[in-house]
């Protein structure tokens, strides 16, 4: 978020946090902004972009060539968790348990992908009479390809899963749809689910009964189904409160009208629209059933009946298939050359230096980073390809990030939007901004992982998100933002924001408390590492000043987001 920390932008800091932190990005900013002249080519930028030209190479170069090497004294230590390549003489650093998952199961999914666009075709082709109005016809064909993937995911627990769903529809549609006691069901049915599934992993057949122990036979290619549950429970969710609402504001009939992302959204349907045949074809919809991007009920029911989405048109969709091959080419280069996941697993990392200390645990961010951002467009470009538009995730990139507010709302930007629309705006929004706050990122933790480490993630999360609330209301732009010194103490403040949010992200998705804790006291404890540190803000202050510069150039090009 640029508001309060751009000389430019910072003209409209004064907006809420909720409208900082709920609106979907716009595509221009508010009618009476005028963006700034450039500054690329003033005596300023020029000293920061060399700055930049000169340290930025050196990021990559260090874990290459001093960290991946034999001659490291901690390279027996990683060494075994290092694999073969492809690439005859290398050797990859593969030991990511959840990308390497993906990563060898791109060929199988590829497969998978083609096959369902082939078999819709066929459907449309050959299977349909006539072409119904808009395309309805689709939530049919949604259901037949569901059952089929879930059987060969899941094999028998197939049963446990529709099982779940059909009794969470017949119980909302016997509850009194404007009553709050159907929300509360709501939360409570899926949180006694969600721990039920931890605690007896997917339980079994023969647990349920030992005349049903020949089902747990046949379990699928993957049988860990109540893993994929966890998203399989926010479709959940939003079905059962998008239903209520409905209830409470009945709109006409859109169904062949081509609605924005936004309207999409907060747009509900005519009552008989909330079926079991849509509730079903929408929760179990095969591109976006494994891992997301998450659409809500209403969007997707919306795109189903109306005319397809600019972005779903094939220009577009080969644009998108370039920038993930782009990713996943990226992310092959890292992890080539920099075995950091590696050094991180096995704690091979006595006697590094704080440069390389530093540089461990930020492509250890990146390595995060990528691992989602990639399978992440993998299907939301097999949605593409198949006529839906999801909501992209990761509208920016890690390095291009010194807000935590907009850092939070850019990287798992659909489950953002659909954390705001059900859980930020109900419980209070802006009017209770720490509390909803706590409750978001409890929730968050919660939902990724019933771990102490995910909860003392969240709640630092919520802790480092004082100082940027503090500093919006403490120096506001309509009162210091014509001062020459207010970009730059914006900037100062934006790159402690980035060291905050490097550790928040470190004790939950890397290094964990403890591993963070020894990261910070060798960085900390000695001159060498306090003059890194200086030396390491000063960098997130020269790159945080080119990215108030770069979110201007994008205003004066007609693009605006707010992140």
């Amino acid at each position: 978020m640029r508001a309060t920390t751009q000389s430019g932008p910072a003209k409209h800091a004064h907006h809420s946090i909720t409208e900082l932190t709920v609106r979907v990005p716009a595509s221009k900013p508010p009618a009476n902004y005028i963006p700034g002249p450039p500054r690329w080519r003033t005596p300023e930028f020029i000293f920061y972009i060399t700055c930049f030209v000169f340290i930025v190479p050196w990021m990559p170069y260090i874990p290459w060539a001093y960290l991946n090497t034999p001659q490291n004294p901690n390279y027996p230590s990683f060494r075994p968790l290092l694999s073969d390549s492809y690439i005859p003489g290398l050797l990859v650093d593969d030991s990511d348990a959840q990308y390497r998952s993906f990563r060898s199961n791109i060929p199988a999914l590829l497969g998978l992908a083609g096959a369902y666009l082939l078999l819709r075709g066929a459907f449309a082709r050959y299977l349909v009479p006539s072409q119904p109005q808009g395309r309805s016809h689709l939530t049919s064909f949604h259901l037949l390809s569901s059952f089929l993937l879930l059987s060969a995911l899941h094999g028998t627990s197939i049963i446990k899963i529709y099982t779940l769903l059909l009794t969470n529809y017949c119980i909302v549609k016997a509850l009194p749809p404007r009553s709050p006691i159907l929300a509360v069901y709501t939360w409570a049915f899926c949180a006694v689910v969600l721990f039920a599934n931890e605690i007896y992993e997917g339980y079994s057949f023969a647990a349920l009964h030992p005349s049903l122990t020949p089902l747990d036979a046949w379990t699928g290619f993957y049988p860990r189904w109540h893993i994929s549950f966890n998203i399989t429970m926010l479709r959940i969710i939003s079905f059962n409160l998008d239903w209520r609402w409905a209830n409470f504001s009945q709109p006409g009939d859109t169904s062949s009208t081509l609605l924005d992302p936004k309207t999409r959204v907060t747009q509900p349907h005519t009552l008989a629209s909330y079926t079991l045949g849509n509730y079903l074809a929408y929760i179990l919809y095969p591109p976006l059933y494994i891992a997301g991007p998450i659409m809500t009920f209403n969007d997707y029911l919306h795109q189903v009946r109306s005319a397809p989405t600019p972005d779903t048109h094939l220009d577009y969709v080969k644009k998108y298939l370039y920038r993930f091959i782009f990713c996943l080419v990226t992310m092959e280069f890292v992890l080539h050359t920099m075995p950091v996941v590696a050094i991180k697993d096995s704690h091979a990392w006595q006697g590094n230096t704080p440069v390389e200390l530093a540089l461990i645990g930020f492509w250890n961010l990146i390595v995060v980073w990528l691992k989602l951002l990639i399978p992440w467009r993998f299907f939301r470009l097999w949605a593409l390809a198949d006529g839906i538009d999801p909501p992209e995730n990761m509208v920016r990139c890690m390095a291009n990030n010194y807000s935590a507010l907009g850092f939070w709302r850019s990287w798992h930007r659909s489950y953002n939007l659909w954390i705001v629309r059900y859980i930020y705006i109900p419980v209070g929004g802006s009017e209770r901004a720490l509390l909803a706050s706590l409750l978001v990122f409890t929730f968050v933790a919660l939902w990724h992982d019933l771990s102490f480490r995910l909860l003392t993630w969240g709640w630092l999360v919520v802790i480092f998100l004082i100082p940027e609330l503090a500093a919006r209301q403490l120096f506001p732009y309509s009162k210091y933002g014509k001062n020459w010194w207010f970009r730059h103490i914006c900037a100062l403040g934006s790159a402690m924001n980035i060291l905050m949010m490097m550790t928040a992200n470190l004790v939950g998705f890397v290094l964990g408390t403890d591993g963070t804790e020894y990261l910070w006291w060798e960085l900390i404890s000695n001159w060498n590492g306090l003059v890194f540190m200086l030396f390491a803000i000063f960098c997130l202050f020269l790159g945080t000043q080119i990215m108030f510069e770069y979110r201007e150039e994008e205003l004066r090009q007609g693009i605006y987001r707010r992140c």
